[in-house]
């Protein structure tokens, strides 16, 4: 498998046992060489994914005061309106660049958990979701988040079948997940790009996989193969572009890589416009390299979901 690969996910769901292995295996080779699987067939209504677009192109579309009312209230604050250059993602990897040339939109858990949540989790990941003046922005929003979450759970089986796990076996991680919706606007680039500036700085994501709608045909995100070289991610109509996070690295002792990648800035491009899902487990889940992919020894320690995630995003504003 390479990059240009596609893996059909409702075929592998109406397998049988022996193909669904089949196909599991040639995966778990994939993902030991690259952390990104371009999926196709996932039976996500096209209804959901028009509605969510043009409720974004409404809200970045508008004048900047307007999206500004919409702000993170103060620094540190994840969710809400995010402008162009306030955040630096190279940072997460120790970089000193420039910050990216994007705008974003962020939401986190549409529900709270039942049963005691720690103040950290309240202050952090359960904090109020900042919706924007929009017709039918919240609605639509909501309606695609719950996708992505069913989305995401079915992705976790497979992967589970590719690591030789019972098809549930990360379940118990995720029945309570922190996960965050990202709406990323790169618009048309007008000023003078700086030195080793980027739509989306060198970085790894976080958690447990990340699941990416492009909205458009525009190209510019690479990844860092084997070789060290940065190639283009192909723009494949209909698909969802997954890539390994950072906790499933160290779930999997790095059998499968976390793999480096950018969005890159190109002056002939118009605006760019991506979803972005990254799925969280548990805020309190344990994170320990599973028993199948120790080997000789474990490289990392015992990490908490929640607390992890919350390092990382804070070291990138």
């Amino acid at each position: 498998m390479n990059i240009n690969n596609t893996f059909d996910l409702i075929n592998f769901e109406n397998s049988n046992i022996i193909e669904k292995n089949k196909i599991a295996s040639k995966i778990d080779d994939h993902l030991k060489d690259i952390g990104f699987l371009i999926v196709t067939n996932h039976g996500i209504n096209t209804n959901i994914i028009n509605n969510i677009s043009l409720v974004l192109n409404s809200f970045f579309n508008e004048e900047q005061k307007f999206k500004n009312k919409f702000m993170a209230p103060y620094k540190g604050y994840p969710y809400g309106y995010f402008m162009s250059e306030s955040e630096t993602l190279a940072k997460s990897k120790g970089l000193d660049t420039p910050p990216d040339l994007k705008e974003s939109f962020n939401g986190g858990p549409i529900k709270m958990p039942n049963g005691k949540i720690s103040k950290e989790a309240l202050d952090f990941c359960y904090l109020p979701n900042i919706w924007p003046d929009v017709d039918n922005f919240q609605n639509s929003w909501k309606i695609y988040y719950h996708e992505m979450e069913k989305l995401s759970e079915r992705l976790m089986s497979v992967l589970a079948i590719a690591l030789k796990l019972p098809s549930d076996y990360f379940k118990r991680f995720i029945d309570n997940p922190i996960s965050a919706l990202r709406a990323l606007n790169y618009p048309l680039i007008q000023k003078e790009i700086l030195p080793n500036q980027q739509r989306a700085g060198p970085h790894t994501d976080y958690g447990s996989l990340t699941i990416l709608l492009s909205l458009d045909s525009i190209q510019g995100l690479q990844i860092k193969n084997s070789n060290n070289r940065w190639v283009n991610v192909p723009n494949i109509k209909n698909s969802f572009i997954i890539n390994i996070g950072d906790l499933m690295a160290l779930w999997t002792n790095d059998r499968w890589t976390s793999t480096l990648h950018r969005v890159i800035p190109i002056k002939r491009n118009n605006a760019r416009k991506t979803l972005v899902f990254f799925h969280q487990p548990n805020w309190d889940a344990k994170i320990n390299c599973l028993s199948s992919c120790i080997g000789e020894g474990s490289k990392y320690s015992e990490v908490i979901s929640g607390p992890y995630l919350m390092k990382k995003f804070r070291s990138t504003t």
